[in-house]
């Protein structure tokens, strides 16, 4: 009897902590991600979704698939010439409902551009829509969670 109450007791945790990380992974958008080209839909980034201090969303460039030292020739500002490997992306992504976020802003790294931009999970966590708008017309790359 003794035994058992151990077992279950030092089960509990495990149990709790694999609860929270299938949660994690099903409602937040946190962890790393495949990005595609537009054009050809060949995997073209790594990023890793974060969470900021705010409580909102930022996605960080972690690998370039296509070049490893690829920098941002179309960018402007403090970006123009950087390299791609941690730029930021994606920032400022709230939640807004269930597996939903808006009031964000996303950094089209082929013409060096920002939107505003809104996303949202889907296929149960393992796909990232993103939208980047210019007022009521938004265009979308889906991204697929690497696991």
């Amino acid at each position: 009897m003794r035994t058992k109450l151990l077992c279950s007791l030092l089960a509990l945790p495990l149990l709790a902590a694999s609860a929270m990380a299938f949660a994690q992974s099903a409602g937040s958008p946190a962890g790393r991600w495949k990005t595609y080209d537009e054009d050809t839909n060949k995997p073209r980034l790594i990023v890793d979704i974060y969470q900021a201090k705010n409580g909102s969303y930022a996605a960080k460039v972690v690998e370039t698939l296509f070049a490893p030292d690829a920098t941002c020739t179309s960018c402007t500002g403090a970006n123009k010439g950087k390299p791609m490997k941690d730029m930021v992306i994606a920032w400022n992504l709230k939640p807004d409902g269930e597996n939903k976020f808006s009031g964000g802003t996303v950094l089209k790294l082929a013409n060096g551009k920002t939107y505003k931009s809104k996303a949202e999970l889907v296929d149960g966590g393992k796909k990232f829509n993103i939208y980047g708008c210019v007022g009521f017309i938004c265009k979308h790359q889906t991204w697929t969670r690497e696991h």
